[in-house]
């Protein structure tokens, strides 16, 4: 862990809000990405970093050190999605066909267009769209440790420390994560060598 974050967390500890908001933002674009990659989606990856940070808050005063800041970082942001997957889970479904009542007012739900124009439909974008539909098909997770370590480039070290597992379960669950990734992307093997 550096030397200016610990004495920024040492700050924070003891109360200081402007060491603590010097900590976020100096986390915050990281945050935002990992949450991103998670949930592909800008609001809810926002959602997730927005209650890590309200965590990292509470939770500061029991910090010890014995992980670098960024690691348990992640460890909050990971447990933020999973729980907010729980809960959406959970919530209730509304069909799409439901008008809503505001006030006396009925309203047609209507929906903004989002598909792909004519010009990011190619072979690199169809292949990342892939992924990312494989990748939905896959347990939370999994998912997450794929991110971390392929995306965020976190080394089994932190991802053990991040998600309090041994280092030999992350390798042997990242290694099932591959290749459950690899048999679903299989079936497009004209746009992967999955050799």
């Amino acid at each position: 862990m550096s030397q200016q974050d610990l004495i920024l967390i040492e700050r924070a500890q003891a109360g200081d809000r402007s060491a603590l908001n010097d900590l976020i933002s100096k986390y915050e674009n990281r945050a935002y990405q990992y949450a991103y990659r998670l949930t592909r989606n800008p609001d809810l990856a926002a959602d997730v970093v927005a209650d890590a940070f309200v965590r990292v808050n509470s939770a500061l005063k029991n910090f010890k050190g014995q992980a670098a800041f960024g690691t348990w970082l992640y460890r909050i942001v990971t447990n933020c999605y999973l729980d907010r997957r729980k809960r959406d889970k959970e919530a209730k479904n509304v069909s799409l066909d439901q008008s809503i009542t505001v006030g006396s007012v009925e309203y047609e739900r209507q929906f903004e267009d989002t598909s792909d124009g004519p010009v990011e439909i190619h072979e690199r974008n169809e292949r990342e769209k892939l992924v990312q539909e494989a990748l939905s098909q896959m347990p939370d997770y999994q998912k997450a440790m794929l991110v971390m370590y392929h995306v965020e480039s976190l080394s089994y070290e932190d991802i053990a420390e991040t998600l309090d597992l041994p280092i030999g379960t992350v390798k042997s669950r990242l290694n099932r994560a591959r290749v459950a990734l690899r048999d679903i992307l299989q079936q497009n093997s004209e746009l992967f060598s999955l050799g």
